[in-house]
């Protein structure tokens, strides 16, 4: 690779690594704490930051030069979803679960290594679960991660996840023979339910959402106290599942498409 390209592909990625650095943070940070977090000189900080702020990508957030993401993100965000499909689907399949069930939805995928939520919409009940878009979490410790993992060997799993993510919050370690044999108990079932993975007080049911070639690509997950009866956890699952299969249908290209 020339010179010229192996700089440009550098500056490529500490640009997405500024964005990321930005996203994991949630909030608006200084170009000394970005330049910090991703141990790299202020100065090459500054000049990214700089070009970012002059085309809208990056707002400055107040006096004290702190950064954030700018109005460009809102439109690059809105053309993404004025062209994806899946995803309108997905945001109305969503709130329709939470206002006719009054519990907490989600739709989910993985992003990079980790579990992601895309969309959630919170229920009626009096004890409300909520959820955060954008929140990102080990893959061992969803339901739907049980899900997204299928068709992929022993090996892809252990070379995907780190292994501090097998750890649960509790400190309870997930051993990778454990987490393949609930994928394909997941992968068979065509559902999974987890419970108390990331506290002690829930538990989550997620469906698969396919695509055309039959692989999981997203999920819809469903957030409940972990003392609700059985039986109305199954009639949620039902619910997810024909949800799931609405959406995985219309994934799939029609002939005339």
């Amino acid at each position: 690779m020339k010179q010229k390209d192996k700089q440009r592909e550098s500056g490529i990625d500490r640009a997405i690594d500024i964005l990321e650095c930005l996203h994991q943070a949630g909030e608006p940070l200084s170009i000394a704490e970005i330049s910090q977090r991703l141990d790299a000189p202020r100065s090459t900080i500054y000049k990214f930051v700089k070009r970012f702020i002059k085309s809208d990508i990056l707002e400055d957030y107040g006096p004290r030069g702190r950064i954030f993401f700018g109005r460009a993100i809102h439109f690059y965000a809105a053309d993404y979803l004025r062209r994806n499909d899946l995803m309108r689907r997905a945001r109305d399949e969503v709130d329709r679960l939470a206002q006719q069930l009054g519990e907490t939805f989600e739709f989910c995928t993985l992003q990079g290594n980790k579990y992601a939520i895309v969309y959630a919409q919170t229920g009626a009940r009096m004890f409300r679960i909520g959820s955060e878009v954008g929140v990102r979490l080990p893959i061992p410790w969803t339901a739907s991660g049980r899900l997204l993992l299928a068709g992929l060997s022993r090996q892809e799993i252990v070379d995907l996840i780190p292994p501090e993510d097998f750890i649960l919050p509790n400190g309870r370690e997930i051993g990778v023979d454990e987490l393949c044999r609930d994928v394909a108990a997941a992968s068979a079932a065509g559902y999974t339910i987890t419970s108390g993975l990331i506290d002690s007080l829930t538990q989550c049911l997620a469906a698969p959402i396919r695509d055309a070639s039959g692989m999981t690509t997203a999920t819809l997950c469903a957030v409940v106290t972990i003392d609700r009866p059985a039986g109305e956890v199954m009639a949620l699952v039902q619910h997810l599942r024909a949800s799931a299969d609405r959406l995985s249908l219309a994934a799939v290209p029609s002939a005339a498409e």
